[in-house]
């Protein structure tokens, strides 16, 4: 029984002096990574052959311009706004609501985060104009990006109108780029 004890206890030692190095370079100890992207800029684009069935689809891009490496995340908070700036209606939903709203998307100077919005130009909702456009023309976008906040605006092409009062359906943020 004391030859037993003695395995046991030399076990131990071993078992816990290789423990050591794990928890040594282990996670606790490791580098946190890219911090939140600030440096961005952006541009909202119609994407070619995505009109349908009274909607189309604008690719929203964001671009690092910062020196080294950063991170977005998630949906992005937009505003339309218009021709000198003053903000339009606006009303922001998950594309794909109850699935991926958020995935940690690492920038490198010079690389873009995508991400896509559905809305109808042209086809009025409930309290808007039937004749005529249904909302006034957005021109530009005021963009927040989580995780750190930063904010841009970003030139829409070609500049429309967001009917159902300002609702684009977006998707989270990602690395490829929206195809019809």
């Amino acid at each position: 029984m004391y030859r037993g004890r003695r395995l046991l206890a030399a076990a131990v030692i071993v078992a816990s002096s290789a423990a050591v190095p794990l928890l040594v370079g282990g996670p606790a100890f490791a580098s946190p990574g890219p911090g939140p992207c600030r440096h961005l800029s952006g541009t909202f684009s119609v994407v070619v052959s995505s009109q349908g069935a009274g909607n189309v689809t604008y690719a929203l891009r964001l671009r690092d311009q910062g020196l080294g490496h950063c991170v977005v995340s998630g949906l992005a908070q937009l505003r339309l706004l218009s021709r000198s700036g003053a903000p339009l209606p606006t009303r922001v939903t998950a594309a794909s609501p109850g699935s991926l709203t958020a995935m940690r998307v690492v920038l490198h100077h010079g690389s873009s985060a995508w991400a896509s919005a559905r809305f109808s130009p042209d086809v009025p909702g409930t309290g808007e104009p039937t004749n005529g456009q249904c909302e006034p023309t957005a021109y530009r976008v005021d963009v927040t990006v989580a995780p750190a906040g930063a904010r841009l605006a970003a030139p829409i092409s070609p500049p429309t109108p967001v009917c159902e009062h300002g609702l684009l359906q977006l998707s989270a943020l990602g690395t490829k780029r929206p195809t019809a």
